[in-house]
């Protein structure tokens, strides 16, 4: 198995400024974490009118002139959210101001809120699993062909000309979210380096794994030849009182018991935040590994992730996985 990469995930939508994020890069970096990745949003909801959320891919492409060495990303870039022709462009300066550094995230988007107020048309389902699919196509036919012709049903290239092309070879690798067994994973299998899971329920992940794996038979790729990447919250707690704590903390949020969280937390059947003791963390961990995954993207408690960073990598990525 390849080395386990730990990287770390930030919400702009939350409220950061770009000192924050900028501070928190170069922190994660000076510890060992591999990457650090944005998600791609415009704002978090209808009452976020005096909340910081930065755009994403302006935000990568300061970052990479901010850092040194730790890979970066946009996990992952809504595809309807930019025409995939531009899209190749913004992304392959980004490689090439970062020096080769860029991780590309892609998927189909879902969060219609955003469309409708930006008045970005918001397909179907369907069609923009479909789209997806073109995007990709075309995206790598940008990073890879002197002049790229593609002609689909939604998108178009005539002569077109991309250059500078990523400095990576053949192009950055392509990690692609989303966990649909029919098509999203047969892109994965077909197009990508990576799989992205978000917040799968530990009891489906098999099931992923195997539609992956029948995906790669049928075209006749090595199904190890696939990274196989996990997004969800973590929280590292030092101590049983520190967290009983917080679930109670928790609880109290989310108006439910404190037994009906600890069991939300833990049962497999739910897709909720990994908040744990270090040895709890590292069983998921290591249980997740043993699966095949090689790649772990992990979202942190807001605003303290200078301290949960340290933290998460001191008592558990470095004790037990370095």
């Amino acid at each position: 198995m390849n080395k386990i990469k730990f990287a770390i995930q930030i919400e702009p939508q939350l409220g950061y400024t770009y000192d924050d994020i900028k501070n928190i890069t170069k922190h994660v970096e000076s510890i060992g974490y591999d990457a650090l990745w944005v998600s791609d949003h415009f704002f978090m909801n209808d009452k976020s009118e005096e909340t910081n959320c930065l755009e994403a891919w302006t935000l990568v492409g300061a970052l990479a002139e901010a850092s040194e060495k730790i890979r970066l990303g946009v996990l992952v870039t809504g595809n309807t959210y930019r025409y995939p022709a531009i899209l190749a462009k913004i992304a392959s300066t980004v490689d090439m101001i970062s020096g080769g550094r860029l991780d590309f995230g892609i998927g189909a988007g879902w969060k219609e809120i955003e469309y409708n107020a930006y008045g970005i048309p918001f397909h179907s389902v369907k069609e923009r699993i479909d789209r997806l699919e073109e995007a990709i196509q075309l995206i790598k036919l940008l990073w890879t062909e002197p002049k790229a012709n593609y002609n689909g049903k939604y998108y178009q290239l005539k002569d077109a000309f991309s250059a500078p092309k990523p400095l990576q070879k053949p192009y950055p690798p392509i990690f692609i979210g989303g966990d649909g067994e029919k098509k999203t994973l047969r892109y994965v299998a077909e197009y990508g380096d990576y799989m992205n899971l978000l917040f799968t329920p530990m009891n489906q992940i098999q099931s992923k794994l195997d539609a992956l794996k029948k995906h790669c038979d049928d075209i006749g790729r090595d199904y190890d030849d696939v990274g196989k990447s996990y997004f969800n919250q973590f929280h590292v707690l030092e101590t049983e009182e520190e967290l009983d704590e917080h679930i109670e903390n928790l609880s109290k949020k989310s108006n439910i018991s404190k037994e009906e969280m600890r069991k939300k937390l833990h049962d497999p059947k739910y897709p909720g935040a990994w908040i744990g003791l270090p040895e709890q963390l590292r069983d998921r961990i290591q249980y997740m590994t043993d699966l095949g995954f090689d790649y772990f993207n992990m979202m942190l408690p807001y605003p303290n992730e200078l301290e949960a960073s340290t933290k998460l990598y001191d008592l558990v990525i470095n004790k037990y996985f370095r």
